[in-house]
């Protein structure tokens, strides 16, 4: 199996998300069962079919979050440096529209967009691997091709 890439952070996140389902949802979604069964004819009780659709869900999310962290790499980003890699956080203005962006690229199952957090194969990640500060890449997305200048490259 291929390694997952993740950072530290999202490492974290996906482990904490694991063992909240582990000892605070699947207790709960247990309970919720047994209280629903309690009230007689289960083909008629909307409360337990309820209940036995959220304790599947929740035993799915458990099964794919134990399969991501078997498969997890963790990547630590404060070890890094150089050109742009997994883990950097990179600035970016957008040669049209002079807007800045920063976003750090990051492995698949932490990508977050709205808060900065860049799948690392995603088209603009992909663009940016390999790039340094002051470069400019073309990047062609669904709206058309973007321009980009590299204002800065860190890693957290």
């Amino acid at each position: 199996m291929e390694k997952i890439p993740l950072t530290r952070a999202g490492f974290d996140k996906l482990d904490a998300e694991l063992k909240h389902l582990k000892s605070v949802e699947r207790p709960e979604i247990i309970a919720a069962i047994s209280e629903a069964r309690a009230h007689g004819d289960l083909s008629e009780n909307a409360e337990y079919h309820s209940a036995k659709e959220k304790q599947s869900f929740i035993e799915g999310r458990i099964k794919e979050l134990e399969s991501i962290i078997s498969l997890a790499e963790v990547i630590d980003t404060a070890k890094l440096s150089g050109p742009i890699k997994f883990g950097a956080v990179v600035k970016l203005v957008d040669e049209d529209t002079d807007e800045e962006r920063t976003y750090q690229i990051v492995g698949e199952y932490e990508a977050d967009i709205e808060n900065g957090r860049l799948n690392v194969r995603s088209p603009l990640a992909r663009a940016l691997i390999g790039k340094v500060q002051g470069d400019s890449v073309e990047v062609r997305t669904p709206g058309g091709e973007k321009s980009y200048e590299i204002l800065g490259v860190s890693y957290a």
